[in-house]
């Protein structure tokens, strides 16, 4: 097991990584305050890991409540089926919440837990990859409303998040390489070395080899890390994390939450911000080529989809959660491994890299 330290202070926390760790009461018991236990999954993860879990925590109250799957179930409406779960069971301010499974589940859950009676603890046990390296790490919590994703949500740290690497046995090689994309923004925004070795080892990574998986785990944690210490509420480094994102969002939201994965609209997004980054003069055409080229041997799309014309992109973009005094802003690269935040952009190239995307401009 790799343990990594999120230094916050008072809400300082561990992740840990490695196989077998649903089984650890010991490593989840200490962060039980009280006895009430709430585990909240879905309906693909509950049949493979919930009796796990729930097993682990004998000493306690546990409860369950098993969501729906999928992106468009994370609304407002299954939130409130976490509140009534919650209000029906009696649960008090002591009592703790546990989101087994993936994105989707550690965000309604983290906002759950954020709400319910002003704040409760919460722990991540994420069950993808997507969730492993980046959403159950830094206290992103959120719902999506129909006209933007993640417009409604808060900042709760979990007091532990346990990635236990032999539930990536069971994800669907879709949703694996979805994760990807994720693992390979830190080496664009901050990490030249590891964009590298993805490089050179992405088949591995590919063939899930012990070694290869949980090296991109480690290291994407302790990217995340460092830069959520640095700036927990995203007032400065930690937006470069959204890199891709803005246009992987807009991608998300305009065809209908769930039709493409997270994964897969971030890396359209972040092949149309390296393009956008080359027409400003930051970076080379061979870096585009490099980029589009790690992205298309994970099986991930490098081009915005057909069915989401450029107006209707733009006019989601616009509504972002990092558009600021109505300037778009944008997470780009100076280089292979050096990200930056810009609001400094001519809408006419920014139109023309979506265009050029499609091969029409």
């Amino acid at each position: 097991m790799k343990t990594i330290k999120v230094e916050l202070g008072e809400r300082a926390y561990s992740i840990h990584i490695g196989d077998g760790l649903l089984l650890r009461g010991d490593l989840i018991g200490p962060h039980i305050g009280g006895t009430q236990v709430m585990v909240v999954t879905n309906e693909v993860v509950a049949p493979l890991y919930l009796d796990t879990l729930v097993s682990t925590l004998t000493d306690f109250d546990c409860h369950s409540l098993v969501l729906p799957d999928g992106e468009s179930f994370k609304n407002i409406e299954v939130l409130n089926s976490i509140f009534d779960a919650l209000l029906e069971r009696r649960f008090t301010r002591d009592s703790t919440l546990v989101a087994l499974g993936g994105g989707v589940v550690g965000d309604i859950t983290g906002f759950a837990a954020a709400c319910y009676q002003r704040g409760v603890a919460h722990l991540q046990v994420p069950t993808t990859l997507l969730a492993q390296v980046d959403s159950s790490v830094g206290g992103k919590t959120a719902v999506n409303h129909r006209l933007g994703k993640n417009m409604i949500g808060a900042f709760h740290q979990p007091s532990c998040v346990l990635a236990d690497t032999a539930t990536l046995k069971s994800l669907p090689s879709r949703e694996f390489r979805a994760g990807l994309a994720e693992v390979i923004k830190y080496g664009l925004i901050r990490d030249p070395e590891f964009f590298q070795w993805l490089e050179t080892n992405i088949g591995a990574t590919l063939d899930l080899e012990p070694e290869a998986l949980s090296l991109i785990i480690e290291r994407s944690c302790r990217n995340k890390a460092e830069v959520v210490a640095e700036d927990e509420r995203e007032s400065g480094a930690r937006a470069l994390l959204n890199f891709g994102h803005t246009f992987g969002h807009a991608i998300e939201t305009g065809l209908g939450y769930g039709t493409w994965l997270h994964g897969e609209a971030v890396a359209a997004g972040m092949c149309l911000a390296t393009s956008l980054s080359a027409r400003l003069g930051w970076i080379s055409e061979e870096d585009v080529r490099r980029v589009e080229k790690l992205l298309l041997r994970a099986g991930l799309p490098t081009r915005p989809p057909d069915a989401l014309d450029d107006a209707r992109m733009l006019e989601l973009m616009a509504v972002d959660k990092k558009v600021l005094g109505g300037r778009t802003r944008l997470v780009l690269l100076e280089a292979l491994g050096r990200a930056v935040v810009s609001d400094d952009l001519d809408p006419k190239t920014l139109r023309n890299t979506i265009a050029h995307a499609r091969g029409a401009g």
